[in-house]
């Protein structure tokens, strides 16, 4: 009884048609008012609505792919867990073995950050609506993670390396 006295309000409010910017905000694609929001309009125009064919249309389903499907999301999950030990594990180990556990410290900060920053193009740049862009953004990340992992390469081999930045960073 509580609940409908409740519900009724809203539910009635939520019938009555609204008019204004709030409604037509409300009608257009979050990833279109993101990007036309920075100024970015969509280069792949999009028909009204986003409906593509009619109402009995089948669903275009795409082909299976394990790499981007629950494997891919395992993959990631067991990443960002190992880095909780990895963070830990140099500080606590002896000398000798410092620089192995640095180094796949390192490598898997990188693989965690790419898969991160990849999700993020993938959900806020979708390729559905502006195609060449997205596919640049994949290749600037990808050249940014390359270029990121020489600069740690160097990092590693030529000064004290990544956990002995930290270590200093602490103590200072």
């Amino acid at each position: 009884m509580f609940f409908r006295a409740v519900a009724s309000p809203v539910r009635s409010s939520l019938a009555r048609p609204c008019l204004g910017l709030h409604a037509i905000r409300n009608s257009i694609p979050a990833p279109i008012v993101a990007a036309r929001h920075l100024g970015i309009p969509p280069l792949i125009a999009q028909p009204p609505g986003g409906i593509v064919g009619t109402v009995n249309d089948p669903v275009a389903i795409p082909p299976p792919d394990k790499l981007h499907g629950s494997y891919h999301w395992t993959f990631e999950r067991l990443i960002a867990l190992g880095l909780v030990p990895l963070t830990v594990a140099p500080f606590v180990s002896d000398a000798a073995l410092a620089p192995a556990v640095d180094s796949v410290l390192v490598a898997t900060t990188l693989v965690h950050s790419y898969f991160g920053l990849q999700s993020c193009i993938i959900d806020y740049i979708p390729k559905r609506e502006f195609g060449k862009v997205h596919d640049a953004c994949m290749w600037l990340l990808l050249g940014g993670t390359i270029v990121t992992g020489y600069g740690f390469y160097k990092f590693e081999t030529e000064d004290i390396g990544l956990t002995g930045t930290i270590a200093k960073a602490w103590k200072a």
